[in-house]
């Protein structure tokens, strides 16, 4: 397709994607003061050693530390410069190389991984998986070793484009958190049931 078409094609895709912008946020990945984003750091830690007990000081903020400044690293890697919504539509179009929330999620996850914590477990947590109105949504849910995604914290950077947002899972008003692999379980049996009753017609 000659670039002057391209263009003229983007421009109803985009404008659309603006329009549908109001369940994400126009906020873009600028750099935080340092006192802004060290306070953002102190606040998670925070949050982090309250999901239990046993929870080493030192490992809440190291993760702190990774959820607030690696998505401000992945947002310049996926030239990130629109807000979320817009970004996807990009990056389907082929026109930005990644960004999507699933990307989010497995970037930032792979990164808390490398660390090896011994007082947290890191979840994949999926929202708005039956919706037929809201695109379906991937984050990472960080809880005490041993607790379950609600008993968690969600790590959301994709929704303030490398901001991380940050909320007990119950408490996350925006989205209901199901774990990735129930999810996935779940569409093998529709789709399963589906062929079933289609070679029974």
């Amino acid at each position: 397709m000659p670039p002057e078409f391209r263009c003229i094609f983007l421009l109803p895709v985009l404008l659309l994607g603006m329009l549908l912008q109001g369940c994400a946020t126009s906020k873009l990945p600028t750099e935080p003061a340092p006192n802004a984003a060290q306070q953002r750091i102190d606040e998670l830690s925070l949050a982090l050693m309250a999901l239990g007990d046993d929870i080493d000081n030192g490992e809440a903020r190291r993760a702190a530390s990774i959820a607030i400044e690696y998505p401000l690293v992945l947002a310049r890697q996926y030239q990130v410069s629109n807000p979320p919504l817009v970004h996807n539509i990009l990056v389907n179009l082929g026109v930005k190389p990644r960004g999507l929330c699933v990307d989010w999620t497995a970037d930032l996850m792979t990164r808390l991984y490398e660390e090896r914590f011994r007082s947290f477990e890191l979840h994949w947590a999926v929202a708005n998986y039956e919706s037929a109105f809201r695109i379906e949504h991937s984050t990472v849910v960080i809880s005490a070793r041993g607790d379950s995604l609600q008993q968690g914290l969600v790590l959301d950077p994709w929704r303030y484009s490398g901001h991380t947002f940050w909320a007990r899972t119950p408490q996350d008003a925006e989205y209901d958190w199901q774990p990735h692999a129930d999810v996935q379980a779940l569409k093998r049996q529709r789709k399963q049931i589906a062929l079933n009753q289609k070679v029974a017609r």
